[in-house]
């Protein structure tokens, strides 16, 4: 395996990144409701926990501590020992959680191993088709922007989920955000609902691999 990258523990999404989280970059993922980005997230965020790396978890839609400890198999008051999270209430509060975690992964007192937010875009999205849209937008591009630096300057895997719309025109579902957004992350991976509990992780965009695709389920104990 490379040494640039950092698994997530889901074998399929794993193996589709060639590793894992690349080490000095952001990586997107985006797809409906209950698609299982969030169990993306905690599984990443278990393992390394559980490697003892602390993990900057910024969360805006609620985590459930019943997930995480099905994930954990009997290990979560050691995972949580290591998780630092963070539950902003608004995109202003949102900022100030993103750059806590930055200033403590580039003080290099504690061993970050990997910063989450979880979702990006939920209280950007509040903002659309108001007089705090451009507000809105800088914020989350500040924030982005604030992340990328850090990724690189400490060598930090750093996973973002992000919610989509549906593009009347073609009937497509894309990620929010547009393109500055886009931009921002080296890897853009896409969860499809399949039906039950099957999914499937799309390859959109990354440096170094080419456009492919891995199916895995959601089970009772996170997703294998």
């Amino acid at each position: 395996m490379p040494a640039d990258r950092c698994p997530t523990g889901v074998g399929p999404l794993d193996q589709l990144l060639g590793g894992g989280l690349e080490t000095d970059g952001l990586t997107e993922l985006y797809g409906e409701g209950g698609s299982g980005k969030t169990l993306v997230c905690l599984e990443a965020a278990t393992r390394l926990a559980l490697a003892d790396r602390w993990v900057c978890y910024i969360d805006t839609e609620g985590v459930s501590v019943d997930r995480l400890e099905a994930i954990a198999h009997g290990h979560v008051e050691q995972v949580l020992q290591r998780l630092l999270l963070a539950t902003p209430k608004s995109l202003a509060e949102q900022t100030s959680a993103v750059s806590a975690a930055c200033s403590l992964a580039r003080d290099g007192k504690r061993p970050v191993g990997l910063i989450v937010l979880d979702s990006a875009t939920f209280y950007y999205r509040l903002t659309l088709s108001s007089d705090e849209e451009d507000a809105g937008r800088q914020a989350l591009g500040r924030e982005l922007a604030e992340l990328v630096a850090t990724a690189i300057a400490s060598h930090l895997p750093v996973l973002f989920t992000n919610q989509v719309w549906r593009n009347q025109r073609t009937g497509d579902l894309e990620p929010l955000g547009g393109s500055f957004v886009n931009h921002a992350a080296k890897t853009v991976v896409r969860i499809d609902r399949l039906g039950g509990a099957r999914r499937r992780a799309v390859l959109v965009k990354h440096r170094s691999l080419g456009e492919a695709s891995a199916e895995f389920r959601i089970t009772s104990t996170g997703l294998s």
